[in-house]
This record gives structure tokens, C-alpha cells and sequence, in this order.
């Protein structure tokens, strides 16, 4: 018997799987998701992203091909160049989660079971999210200057898939010594700030299920801006284990600045990374977007915060 609600006409989805993403078990994954939709009566159609910027440009596609919801296979980057080709219009994203740190399922507090996951694309609830926009790319989660993004920009592709997470940690040490840890200033509802670097947070989930910002919502119109002010190697392992133990927010060099507006100067020409990938370089503005996304998540996924 089958367990899910088969609505009339059952929902035609478009899957853009990133196929280097998620091998293994992920792989395996994958398979039940899909097994799961097709159960539920869905109507599925899958393509495979074949380089950078496929991802969007068959989002974009899938906004006047009679999609139901775009899904995402992949990870952070696949789902913010999905994001990038369907901000605006009225088809929903929905994502499985496939990747290496998988931010923005973090945020959707997106179950673990292929069986909940399709259970949750099959119902279409669909909720508007607040983007940010940074010198005119769009991004969900966040964006980062300084040592984060210097890493984002580094990092081996290849190392990436053998070790996932792990090929952050061994590009973060190897940077340690060959970042040349610049100061950026940004200018925040006409106040300038100095930092060593800055996440510019959408969401309040950063590198997976750690907090940066604690009160950031991404169905709320402001941006979170995490200012580091130390420079250095020493302070880059003390914001990291400040991260890693959950008291970031907490550290007296650390400020947070709520805004919908940012001015970023520095080095010309370095990275801004958004979602885990490099969007752009400085200088940079970065904004609330003027336009929004429709996201299936659960229903009760992202708590009010009384704002």
C-alpha cells in the first residue's frame, strides 16, 4: 500500500543531479530518494550536470518548461547555481542532499531518510526565503571575505571528492602560512568596520551544523554580518575553535552587525565566496536581493526568532 498522498495531476519535477557529487552511499541515497518519488506517483525527469554553471542554466530552462519544483542533487554549490537560474520566478527548489557540507539542508532541517525526504518534495509545501546578492549573484546561505574564501578558492577539486570535508581542513592548515591575512573595511548603514575577514550571513548554519550567526533566519530580509577583527594565523585556529566549540558569537572580536546593505573594500581582485563557491571578486556590494525564493521544507523548519 502505498504511504504517501498521490495528489491529481501528481507534481512533475526536473532533478539536476551533480554527478560528482555523493558516490558511495550517497549514491545509494540518491536511488532511494527517487525509488520513493516514483512510488508517490511523481513524474520525474533527471539530468546531470556536465560543468559550472549547468546547474543554472537548467534551472533557468525549468522555469517555463511546466515543472512543478526543480530539485537539487548536489551540494551547496549545485544548489546556489540552481538558486541563481530560478530566483525570482514562481517554481519552488527542493533539495537532496548530496554534498560535502550540506549548509542549506542543515538550515531546512531536512531529515536524514531518503523515505522523509522524498515524503517532503512529493507534498510541495513550498515557503518564500529571503536571498542575499552580491555584486549582482545571488546566494541562500552566505558569503565570506578573507580567510574563508581564500580556502573556498584553493581547495583541490579532486582532494574535495576523495575527502569531502577534509579537503577544507588540509587547504584551512596549508593557508595558515600562505594567506597573506589583508584587511578589508566595510562600510554598514554609512558606520566603516575594519576586519580581518567577514561572513555575510543569510542563515545562521555555517561549514554544515555550525553557528556563525545564531539569530540569522533566512525567512527574514537582513543580512548578518560576522566581523573577525584579529589578523594572523593565531586568530584564524581561535575563530575556527570558537566555531567548532558553538561560542563564536561569544568571542570579544567577534561583532555581528544586522544590515541590508554592505560596502567591501580590499585587495582587489580577492574572492568572494558564496554557498562554498567563489561568486566573485572585490570590490564587492552586497545586499537583501530584491527578490525571493520558494524553498519545500517541513513545515516547521525554521522556528521564529519574534523579529
Amino acid at each position: 500500500m502505498n504511504e504517501f498522498a498521490i495528489l491529481a495531476p501528481p507534481p512533475r519535477l526536473l532533478i539536476i543531479r551533480n554527478p560528482t557529487a555523493g558516490r558511495g552511499r550517497r549514491a545509494e541515497f540518491f536511488q532511494d530518494v527517487q525509488s520513493a518519488l516514483l512510488n508517490a506517483g511523481c513524474r520525474i525527469e533527471i539530468r546531470n550536470t556536465k560543468g559550472p554553471g549547468a546547474a543554472e542554466d537548467l534551472a533557468r530552462t525549468a522555469r517555463y518548461g511546466g515543472y512543478d519544483a526543480v530539485i537539487v542533487a548536489g551540494g551547496d554549490g549545485t544548489i546556489n547555481e540552481a538558486v541563481n537560474g530560478l530566483a525570482g520566478g514562481n517554481v519552488p527548489l527542493g533539495v537532496i542532499p548530496m554534498g560535502t557540507a550540506n549548509v542549506l539542508a542543515a538550515e531546512l532541517d531536512l531529515p536524514e531518510g531518503a523515505t522523509a525526504i522524498a515524503r517532503i518534495i512529493a507534498d510541495g509545501a513550498s515557503f518564500p526565503v529571503h536571498l542575499g546578492q552580491a555584486n549582482g549573484r545571488f546566494f541562500i546561505q552566505m558569503a565570506g571575505i578573507g580567510f574563508d574564501a581564500y580556502v573556498v578558492s584553493h581547495v583541490n577539486p579532486r582532494l574535495k571528492r576523495l575527502l569531502g570535508k577534509g579537503a577544507y581542513i588540509c587547504e584551512s592548515v596549508r593557508a595558515l602560512w600562505s594567506f597573506a591575512f589583508p584587511h578589508y573595511r566595510l562600510t554598514i548603514d554609512g558606520e566603516t568596520y575594519d576586519a580581518a575577514s567577514a561572513v555575510i550571513a543569510n542563515g545562521h548554519y555555517y561549514g554544515g551544523r555550525f553557528t556563525c550567526a545564531p539569530t540569522a533566519r533566512i525567512d527574514h530580509p537582513i543580512l548578518h554580518v560576522c566581523l573577525f577583527e584579529r589578523a594572523g594565523p593565531w586568530h584564524a585556529l581561535r575563530y575556527a575553535a570558537g566555531l567548532a566549540l558553538g561560542r563564536l558569537d561569544r568571542m570579544r572580536d567577534v561583532r555581528i552587525v544586522e544590515t541590508d546593505f554592505i560596502v567591501i573594500e580590499g585587495p582587489t581582485g580577492d574572492p568572494l565566496q558564496g554557498d562554498g563557491e567563489i561568486l566573485n571578486v572585490l570590490p564587492a556590494t552586497i545586499s537583501v536581493a530584491p527578490v525571493t525564493i520558494r524553498v519545500l521544507r517541513p513545515p516547521a523548519a525554521i522556528p521564529p526568532t519574534g523579529r
